[in-house]
């Protein structure tokens, strides 16, 4: 039975896609939580939800645009928003946590006009909502290939700098490490993972993946490599298992891989607490 499932196409997209984006969603997202950026995910999600509306309008009314990739804009968005987060950081220097509420408010208001000018939602709009397994495609893949490509390129050369940024700032800054720039591409990257990832766990939720699989490491891990190990272990466990169950019972994927979180961050909880309490 698994092996005829496996057979099909799209289930192969998935699935490969799939263990991509738990490999570099929670690997980034140790970093964000680290520097207490955890809602930046949110709110390029929320970018890139306007970015999808927006391709799907093109393409409902521009007849040239038929069959372009709402991938490509809503990437486009994605990093688009996060320039503009590393912007407005600098214009409130001393309130630099405004500029992600703020660009948030703006990807979905701007995302809700896009959708009211598609005429509302629809099955591809849901799809990339709250991902879908049939939705992906081999272009799909090959681009989050690409993009999980870079991540580890940029994880394995800069480590060092975004370790010492993620834990004092400004000793990283007075080493000469170029902080700015560091975090110029450290927000890049995180915005293609969340573009990368909206077709498996849906813009929505994506956030979801990069937070819940780190706050359950933290709970059990000594050290900040074991908690990178025990993220990625338990974003690729959510996917694979998400992916077959979403099949299976034809649920959106993006919901079980996230209740497949939630339910493991409770256990490393209480295996924590049980560690902990004195024999």
């Amino acid at each position: 039975m698994i092996s005829h499932i496996f057979a099909l196409e799209f289930i192969q997209n998935a699935f490969l896609s799939g263990l991509l984006i738990g490999l570099i969603a929670p690997l980034l997202g140790v970093f964000v939580v680290v520097r207490r950026l955890s809602l930046i995910a949110d709110a390029l999600s929320h970018v890139t939800l306007a970015g999808i509306a927006a391709s799907l309008l093109l393409e409902k009314k521009v007849a040239l645009l038929t069959g372009l990739n709402p991938l490509y804009l809503g990437m486009t968005f994605s990093v688009a928003g996060s320039f503009f987060i590393e912007k407005l950081r600098t214009v409130y220097k001393h309130y630099q946590e405004l500029a992600i509420p703020i660009i948030l408010s703006g990807g979905i208001g701007v995302g809700v006009i896009f959708i009211s000018l598609a005429d509302g939602f629809n099955t591809d709009l849901f799809s990339y909502l709250f991902g879908s397994v049939s939705a992906v495609t081999r272009t799909d893949l090959w681009i989050i290939a690409a993009i999980s490509l870079f991540v580890l390129l940029v994880i394995y050369v800069l480590y060092k700098e975004l370790f010492l940024l993620s834990f004092d700032e400004e000793h990283a800054a007075a080493s000469g490490i170029k902080a700015k720039w560091i975090h110029f591409i450290f927000i890049f990257t995180v915005a293609l993972v969340i573009a990368a990832s909206m077709r498996i766990v849906g813009i929505l939720l994506v956030s979801s993946l990069m937070t819940l699989p780190v706050a359950a490491s933290i709970r059990i891990a000594k050290g900040f490599k074991q908690a990178i190990f025990f993220s990625v272990l338990f974003g690729e466990i959510s996917v694979i298992i998400g992916l077959i169950l979403a099949y299976q019972l034809s649920l959106a994927p993006g919901g079980t891989i996230v209740v497949l979180s939630v339910i493991i961050l409770i256990g490393s909880i209480i295996w924590s607490k049980y560690k902990r309490r004195p024999a």
